[in-house]
């Protein structure tokens, strides 16, 4: 088989999703085609490119350096005929941020996918508010923020955001809580708990978890303040250290069990937030189609979430 740069282009995919069925997806070819170049490609080269998993695939140390010397060869292909002057514009540095969110790897992916000529940089900011002021200081060209019902992230003309989806927010018990047998759970049940509760993000958290106990008729009994990983916040869910709101997205562990609340009293919308000047209405369209396509693949894979849709409510653009 002669490799050409189409079969190095759906390597890079493959490492950047994780998955042959999200490349395929990046891509817009079927899982089957993805999987059958994948295999002709790993026969030329006499042993295996990746390792398959459960979870998907991971390059072996082999296929690591193959990628390497793949993506070179796609610059330098990328960089043919292209005058010194054009070459800044060629590789446009795109300056990405979000807030606590799972949505960033699979948009990452897909806008790699769509926007090759685009160096991404990409960042982790909690709050909103400071993702709203690195945006209007020319820090950020574009990140995921979010903000609450009735209180819309506030920033100047410089910026202009757009809602990805409003989604509600359930809570992670352990596994051996005295009501894991319920369906739902209401708010005021949980009145006696120790909550784990993070920071205060800018855009109304967690002033809308408080207004919302106040409303179910209590105030927390006790509060973890806490601003860490997601794997350990469940982690101590499971070994009865507190309870915690979660976003509708969590793959819970063994030992944590995820439940909507009665009523839905607390939602939550995520945005992509961008510079005017920065970013083209195209570039926009495809980083916003990135980030929507994204979350329904998380939600997809949300048991839990697809539970309480099929009840007659769920997640909304907006």
């Amino acid at each position: 088989m002669d490799l050409e740069l189409r079969h190095l282009r759906v390597l890079c995919a493959i490492a950047d999703a994780g998955s042959l069925g999200r490349a395929a997806r990046v891509l817009g070819y079927s899982q089957q085609a993805i999987s059958a170049q994948l295999q002709r490609v790993e026969r030329d080269f006499g042993e295996p490119l990746f390792e398959r998993k459960a979870s998907g695939v991971e390059p072996t140390p082999y296929g690591a350096e193959v990628l390497a010397q793949a993506r070179d060869v796609l610059d330098r292909a990328a960089a043919i005929g292209r005058r010194p002057a054009m070459r800044p514009m060629a590789r446009q540095v795109l300056r990405l941020a979000a807030t606590n969110s799972p949505v960033l790897p699979g948009m990452v992916a897909r806008i790699r996918g769509r926007l090759p000529e685009l160096t991404l940089t990409v960042s982790s900011v909690y709050a909103s508010s400071e993702i709203v002021e690195l945006l209007e200081n020319n820090e950020l060209d574009a990140a995921i923020a979010v903000d609450y019902p009735g209180m819309e992230l506030a920033h100047s003309d410089a910026v202009a955001h757009r809602g990805i989806v409003s989604e509600p927010s359930f809570v992670a018990l352990p596994a051996h809580h005295r009501l894991k047998h319920r369906t739902e759970i209401a708010l005021l049940d949980l009145a006696d708990e120790a909550w784990f509760v993070t920071p205060d993000d800018g855009a109304g958290w967690p002033g809308v978890f408080y207004a919302a106990c106040a409303s179910a008729g209590f105030t927390p009994a006790a509060v973890h303040h806490f601003l860490g990983d997601r794997l350990q916040l469940q982690h101590m869910i499971s070994e009865g250290l507190g309870i915690s709101l979660v976003q509708a997205t969590i793959r819970p562990i063994p030992g944590v069990l995820v439940k909507p609340l009665t009523g839905t009293p607390l939602w939550c919308r995520y945005l992509l937030a961008w510079r005017r000047e920065g970013l083209s209405s195209e570039v926009a369209e495809t980083l916003f189609r990135s980030a929507t396509e994204s979350y329904r693949e998380l939600i997809e894979r949300a048991p839990h979430f697809q539970a309480w849709a099929s009840g007659g409510c769920g997640a909304t653009g907006s």
